[in-house]
């Protein structure tokens, strides 16, 4: 626990410290290799979910390791990219110890202010995207790198069977397109229900 909050299995730990949104890179790979939770740590069962964003999808691969049902709400409940409560990825990594941001001032730490992951930078400081979890079955689960990036840590292939879907938050809009659709809504009102079957 750290700050109130689980410390998942493959957060960074930095100088004793959980940097919330930073992968250990060490760790994902353990976790993806022996199939083991991105949470709890332990080994996932015969279903799991994994967090998939267009882009992943496009790809055919969800770069984080799975995670447990029984995992999911909980971690969808608390991270804020998750819950929609974060409207932008971040512009670099939050050290649980530094709410203020203060920057690590060891010059030999490679800490992630300083060796940031691939994703995080591909990312940083952009709106953020619409996040799924779609559940397979562990017999399907496979690792794979993006094509034409071998040197890219290896994720999960989505091009597999999806037993569920679930969307854990729509993608960030730009203000003035959130006003719109939000206006949208209401001129069009609630959603009918569609006519029951025949019987």
């Amino acid at each position: 626990m750290s700050g109130g909050l689980v410390v998942p299995y493959v957060s960074l730990i930095h100088n004793g410290h959980a940097a919330f949104g930073s992968l250990d890179a060490d760790r994902a790979r353990t976790a993806l290799v022996q199939r083991l939770c991105q949470i709890c740590g332990e080994r996932l069962q015969e279903r799991c979910f994994l967090i998939v964003r267009p882009a992943d999808a496009l790809r055919g691969v969800s770069p984080e390791p799975a995670l447990h049902p029984e995992c999911l709400p909980y971690t969808a409940a608390h991270c804020p990219m998750l819950n929609g409560t974060a409207t932008r990825y971040r512009s670099r990594a939050m050290l649980a110890a530094h709410p203020a941001g203060r920057p690590c001032t060891d010059s030999s730490c490679h800490c992630p202010s300083r060796t940031p992951d691939h994703g995080h930078t591909a990312r940083a400081d952009a709106r953020a995207d619409r996040y799924e979890a779609w559940m397979i079955h562990t017999r399907n689960y496979r690792l794979t790198s993006p094509h034409g990036q071998p040197h890219v840590l290896p994720g999960i292939s989505t091009h597999v069977p999806v037993l569920r879907r679930r969307v854990l938050r729509d993608a960030a809009l730009p203000h003035e397109q959130h006003n719109l659709l939000t206006e949208l809504r209401s001129f069009l009102g609630p959603t009918p229900c569609p006519p029951p079957p025949p019987a």
